[in-house]
């Protein structure tokens, strides 16, 4: 809810010029750039179309599917002990779980969080502002602007480098989606 909260207030802002926005809203879309990454020294008109593509919800079934998958369906050592669901890494030593079967010389760990909250928190900030899923932000973006509905089916192609299984991973998860009839859950 918080990111459609965002994303109403963004769309009153839209029509402004920037010599219109008050404080108040200033404050806002400061505050919102910093918080999804965008990278500018002032807020015009044009962050605050670049913030429209960001500030966006992920539909369920991407997020159900992608939940299943990476935790197996919950029940993975990285879910149980750090209520990680989506797989995340951090690189930092001690900032979560060490997998067992890790590539040598690979310094990552499985990202450690103090709830499942925290976890889907942090997988939508992903989704929403790391350069790897900028496809998957673009076209959730034009099917908006077209009229056409957001299915995580469709955005699943967005997340070729989520995983090092790459177009079998999207099929993987396109196929979980179908499977289990998440699609029902976008809508």
């Amino acid at each position: 809810m918080l990111i459609q909260s965002q994303r109403d207030k963004l769309l009153e802002l839209k029509g402004l010029g920037k010599d219109e926005y008050s404080l108040s809203q200033q404050n806002f879309l400061t505050d919102l750039a910093s918080d999804y990454r965008l990278t500018s020294s002032e807020i015009t008109p044009t962050e605050v179309q670049q913030l429209l593509i960001r500030v966006d919800q992920v539909p369920a079934s991407l997020a159900l599917a992608q939940a299943a998958m990476e935790s197996a369906w919950g029940t993975s050592r990285f879910a149980v002990q750090a209520n990680n669901l989506f797989g995340q890494w951090c690189y930092e030593k001690g900032c979560g779980l060490e997998p067992l079967r890790r590539n040598a010389g690979s310094k990552h760990e499985e990202a450690k969080f103090d709830s499942v909250s925290d976890a889907i928190s942090s997988y939508l900030r992903n989704i929403n502002t790391h350069r790897a899923y900028t496809d998957l932000r673009d076209q959730r973006a034009l099917l908006r602007n077209a009229g056409d509905p957001v299915t995580g089916h469709k955005l699943a192609e967005g997340l070729i480098d989520y995983s090092e299984l790459r177009e079998a991973y999207v099929h993987e998860i396109q196929a979980v989606i179908r499977i289990n009839k998440l699609a029902e859950l976008d809508s």
